[in-house]
């Protein structure tokens, strides 16, 4: 594939997907580091490996299944893609973000978005959540946009206004899903960064004194790519490693993973809880 992707290529997923599916799905999520367990919640699901979709990004990465889980969860239809692809695997992020021109081609109008990522805000503690209220495109500031090039005119404008990319109403009902759960929510700013390596202490005291609360390697340019589309956006991050500010302890791989067992079950219940609602 192209640095940009087609019309044409996005159709050719969505007519494989639609014919391994009786399911017309309004609502999709995209499930981060070590979240793959939300899926085993999904009833009566039709399952398709990611590589027997033509054009799809395969994700490299451990703790991303790399599927599409499609089935009824909470009465409601809902797609479910296990795992996604990062721009530093190589990808464009015109690459990365298909999967969302896919599940809005099929009449996705709803996008919950998760991630695994670390604490910037000292508050934070590994197992903790936080709804993302806002988000700072660290890297699309320096131009790695997903919307970079050709305009797909048929999902929306050339300047997309992103005042509110993520959606109030949906955000409420996070909260009081948090809230009947016992469940501890933080609300806060995610920023991107490219990766792979985790941040310097000087790099996390710099995104502290811009206001960033939690960082990662994914999901903004997911949400970019939803809100061109005008599809409603929820965000929840899983934070899976502490601040690290002074160097003095180390952030790997497995650690996120680990926190994913904490995090999940946390995120599940408010998904449902906003699913009931909707």
């Amino acid at each position: 594939m192209s640095e940009y992707i087609t019309l044409e290529q996005i159709d050719e997923a969505v007519k494989t997907i639609e014919a391994r599916t009786q399911y017309r799905p309004k609502l999709a999520m995209i499930l981060g580091s070590g979240l793959n367990d939300l899926a085993n919640a999904i009833d009566n699901a039709d399952i398709i490996p990611a590589e027997e979709i033509p054009n799809w990004p395969k994700s490299t990465v451990q703790g991303h299944m790399g599927r599409l889980v499609i089935g009824t969860l909470a009465g409601k239809e809902v797609l479910v893609m296990q795992g996604r692809s990062h721009y530093y695997e190589g990808y464009s992020m015109a690459q990365v973000t298909f999967p969302v021109r896919v599940m809005n081609r099929m009449g996705v109008n709803t996008l919950f978005v998760t991630n695994a990522a670390g604490a910037v805000n000292q508050d934070y503690a590994p197992g903790d959540v936080m709804l993302i209220v806002d988000h700072i495109n660290l890297i699309g500031m320096g131009g790695l946009s997903p919307l970079r090039g050709p305009n797909l005119d048929v999902f929306g404008e050339r300047f997309p206004d992103m005042s509110q990319p993520y959606d109030r109403e949906l955000c409420d009902l996070a909260r009081g899903a948090a809230k009947k759960n016992g469940i501890r929510l933080h609300e806060g700013v995610y920023t991107i960064l490219a990766g792979p390596s985790f941040e310097s202490p000087a790099e996390l005291r710099y995104l502290k004194g811009i206001g960033t609360d939690a960082v990662g390697m994914s999901t903004v340019p997911e949400v970019i790519v939803a809100r061109h589309g005008k599809m409603r956006v929820l965000g929840i991050s899983g934070i899976s490693n502490k601040a690290n500010l002074d160097g003095s302890t180390m952030t790997t791989h497995e650690e996120v993973l680990e926190a994913g067992h904490i995090i999940a079950p946390k995120i599940k219940d408010i998904f449902l809880g906003v699913l009931e609602n909707l």
